[in-house]
């Protein structure tokens, strides 16, 4: 079974959104980081960071929301 990493990243983003998480927590890669970096300098997230795991490394997603706690993404 193939699994597609870049539209797992952002299925959690958008789920994380609609549940109105602050943040969201992935396996992390170079790719991974690009595209949060991206969406931060964009506007559409508030930060990102990379977590060291024993076994893997994770990538964490601030997600950014309005005043009225609306949905920027």
């Amino acid at each position: 079974m193939l699994t597609d990493p870049i539209a797992d990243m952002l299925t959690r983003i958008r789920n994380a959104n609609k549940a109105l998480q602050e943040t969201v927590e992935m396996p992390t890669s170079r790719v991974k980081e690009g595209i949060a970096r991206l969406l931060q300098e964009e506007g559409y997230i508030n930060g990102f960071s990379v977590r060291s795991g024993e076994s893997f490394d994770s990538l964490v997603v601030e997600l950014k929301y309005g005043a009225s706690r609306e949905r920027i993404i």
